[in-house]
């Protein structure tokens, strides 16, 4: 039992000096220092206080040619552009935050784990084809490469797994979150898995990642984002 002033001591916002762009405020929830721009996943926003302004797909300038093809996904997918100065707070199904800072190499983020990146990034927004034949509604996700910020987000604690020539990596799509950039991942049926764990199940379909990387998993199957209509 706590009093009123105990609990919101206890969860209060920790303002830290010199506090850097993402600050993850805790476990599940991030905290943008904004000073411009910021993509964010659509529906993110929590809590924000500043002088921001939010724009969603349609309305967007600088990324609009994104937006507007067909690449771009649903609602889980969609990102939404937030410009200005103040602090927004964002969070994603309490999942759990990490932040990654990208120093001119290049990722993939699963559409789903998403949650922001700073717009001194250049990204773009890719459907596996191969995997939309064999998952209902396909796999998208986000290419990022450049210098700056980008927020992702798991269920559970993640697992990164190195991937070598030598060493191929195997995963679960709806359990797979990230991978570095020289990765292409292609599909593999495991026509025997499948028949052992039933039709409906995904385990007899995988990403097969094979040549100089890593590929990051959660301990969660997360249904694959439904493509924009």
């Amino acid at each position: 039992m706590h009093s009123i002033t105990d609990f919101i001591t206890t969860h209060a916002d920790q303002d830290r000096p010199g506090a850097g762009p993402f600050e993850v405020e805790n476990r599940a929830t991030l905290q943008v220092n904004l000073q411009g721009t910021v993509y964010a996943k659509a529906g993110a926003m929590v809590a924000y206080r500043g002088d921001v302004k939010f724009s969603r797909k349609g309305t967007l300038e600088d990324g609009v040619g994104k937006f507007l093809k067909k690449a771009v996904t649903g609602e889980g997918m969609t990102l939404m552009k937030m410009e200005g100065n103040g602090r927004v707070y964002l969070a994603d199904r309490n999942k759990r935050v990490h932040v990654l800072a990208l120093e001119g190499e290049s990722l993939c983020v699963n559409g789903n784990d998403l949650l922001a990146l700073q717009s001194t990034l250049d990204w773009d927004i890719v459907m596996l084809r191969s995997v939309a034949g064999a998952l209902s509604g396909g796999l998208f996700n986000v290419q990022i490469a450049g210098r700056g910020l980008v927020a992702i987000t798991t269920h559970g604690q993640p697992l990164v797994l190195p991937v070598t020539g030598a060493r191929p990596v195997h995963t679960d799509p709806q359990a797979t979150v990230a991978w570095s950039g020289q990765l292409t991942p292609e599909i593999h049926t495991d026509i025997s898995l499948g028949t052992l764990v039933g039709r409906g199940s995904g385990e007899g379909v995988q990403m097969r990642f094979k040549g100089d990387g890593w590929v990051m998993v959660q301990p969660y199957e997360e249904q694959a984002v439904a493509a924009a209509r």
